[in-house]
């Protein structure tokens, strides 16, 4: 049985929601990825920032990024995945939800994150298109 703990790129690491975006940002480029997980004050997960929602939803709106925390952008009910979790299981919540990006957690820690690229390298060609078609489509 392939697992999440399988498939997530290791290493994931957390942003605190009261740093700003601009440092969220400084923190993509030096880690070479485009999506953070929000850590609230307890290390528990509040949200995920992606790199769309910096330029998008506070760049573009005239926002300040180095005023505007990551806490700030954080939505809805971040989704997660056990580490333990079956292959399917990731999938299934990746579509569920259509979200393209996953943290994984073992004992309330965060340990990894799914991204499409880490499904590419275990799914047939045949179950990666129908995933993209089903994150991807719109409601």
């Amino acid at each position: 049985m392939t697992t999440a703990g399988d498939i997530m790129h290791k290493g994931a690491q957390w942003i605190p929601r009261h740093e700003t975006l601009d440092r969220a940002a400084q923190l993509m480029r030096e880690l070479d990825v485009g999506a953070l997980p929000i850590a609230d004050e307890n290390e528990r997960l509040c949200g995920i920032l992606i790199d769309r929602d910096i330029v998008v939803d506070c760049v573009a709106m005239g926002h300040d990024p180095s005023q505007v925390t990551a806490g700030d952008m954080a939505k809805g009910t971040p989704r997660w995945i056990d580490a333990r979790a079956d292959i399917h299981d990731v999938v299934e919540e990746m579509e569920g939800h259509q979200i393209r990006r996953l943290p994984v957690i073992e004992n309330k820690r965060l340990v990894g994150m799914i991204s499409e690229a880490d499904l590419a390298k275990h799914l047939t060609d045949a179950q990666l298109a129908g995933w993209v078609e089903r994150v991807y489509a719109k409601n």
